[in-house]
């Protein structure tokens, strides 16, 4: 027998499908749609579909924007890209405060269990953009299996190039996010960088 009705079932599919989401948090979102008054509930549904509207990939980093081109690539200093895995990375790393760089997106790792590989992420993208111009590449993808060994292949197409690779430090702890890496240890695994 179900206990919910239809819509608030739904409702709580719904939430279930956002990641680390479980049944009981999504029955208590569910609960909290269900005691908004109308114009709230009107806002958050809104906000939703204005992000699916508005929210693209910069045609230049891969990160979010709501323009053709984001304003981290448009004002900061293009002479060294910090590459991350994720959109969420560029947040973490910005605030810090700290790096005047631009960033490069790949949208992924090399992971060939997944089976994922090199042009499966935004590999050739970040070799496109390496010009007369670029001092140094910043690999930021998270100290683990696949984002070692992304680093590392990365570093070997760049070597040859005559550009600077340095990977971050491994303040950040092995197998961690950086997402969900406090500030100081992110300060720290930015600032003591090594090439590669």
């Amino acid at each position: 027998m179900e206990i919910f009705i239809e819509p608030i079932g739904r409702l709580m599919n719904e939430f279930g499908k956002l990641p680390g989401v479980g049944r009981k948090t999504a029955q208590r979102y569910a609960y909290r749609v269900i005691g908004m008054s109308e114009e709230e509930a009107r806002a958050f549904a809104e906000a939703i579909l204005d992000v699916k509207r508005k929210v693209r990939f910069c045609k230049t980093c891969g990160n979010f924007t709501e323009e053709e081109t984001c304003a981290i690539c448009r004002t900061r200093d293009p002479s060294v890209i910090c590459v991350v895995k994720e959109p969420k990375d560029v947040a973490a790393l910005e605030k810090l405060h700290e790096f005047k760089g631009v960033y490069h997106v790949l949208h992924g790792v090399i992971s060939p269990i997944n089976g994922v590989g090199p042009n499966d992420i935004r590999i050739r993208e970040l070799l496109a953009r390496i010009g007369e111009g670029t001092q140094e590449v910043i690999i930021a993808t998270n100290p683990d299996v696949e984002g070692d060994a992304t680093a590392m292949y990365i570093a070997k197409l760049l070597k040859p190039l005559g550009v600077k690779v340095t990977r971050i430090a491994h303040g950040v702890p092995v197998g961690g996010e950086l997402e969900y890496t406090d500030e100081v240890t992110l300060a720290r695994a930015l600032s003591d960088r090594k090439e590669m």
